[in-house]
């Protein structure tokens, strides 16, 4: 949904009401390396830290989007849970105009099972501009005692404005994954919330 102005509180509350029953828009969930055709793929691995005590605040950063909280792009509800079913209302200001976005949470990585990731993927709803899935993913590796943030998506163009924009959308999804490491880089290393 594209708008003129930044949506109220009162209509991001609409939204995900609404939203709450929606189907998802991308059926094939599970980013493992395939992409169908017509979508794009896109990956980024950034060393946000070293050691465990850093994976560990990068995980809570993660759980609470704080790699979303860049200003001109919010998730809310801001204290959204990040567990499959979840749906999230996406804010974004760009070009002069407003987009509303729905994606619902659809799996979650390292769900106890793994000590050296964690993260959560969710697919975007019929009321997102585009159609696709996306990554968000921290990982511990004990041997180098790196921390990595990794964004990985799948998507392509649903909106018609959307369509017509591919070249500025695809601009714009890059700047968002390089902003999103930014912010988590500084949300898990810079003390400012924990």
């Amino acid at each position: 949904m594209f708008l003129l102005t930044r949506p109220s509180s009162q209509a991001i509350d609409r939204f995900l009401r609404e939203s709450q029953d929606l189907p998802l828009s991308f059926d094939i969930v599970g980013l493992d390396g395939r992409c169908p055709p017509g979508f794009d793929l896109d990956e980024d691995v950034v060393v946000i830290g070293e050691g465990r005590k850093t994976f560990e605040k990068a995980e809570r950063a993660l759980h609470s989007w704080k790699h979303f909280d860049l200003g001109w792009l919010e998730v809310f509800p801001k204290t959204g849970h990040v567990e499959p079913g979840t749906v999230v209302a996406v804010v974004m200001r760009h070009l002069g105009f407003w987009s509303l976005n729905g994606c619902r949470v659809v799996y979650a990585v390292g769900d106890g099972t793994s000590e050296t990731r964690r993260g959560f993927a969710y697919a975007t709803l019929p009321n997102h501009a585009e159609r696709g899935e996306e990554l968000f993913e921290v990982a511990w590796d004990p041997r180098s005692d790196q921390v990595t943030y990794r964004i990985r998506a799948i998507s392509r163009p649903r909106a018609l404005l959307a369509r017509i924009g591919k070249p500025i959308v695809r601009v714009l999804q890059k700047q968002c994954r390089q902003a999103s490491a930014a912010a988590l880089r500084a949300a898990t290393n810079e003390g400012s919330w924990r």
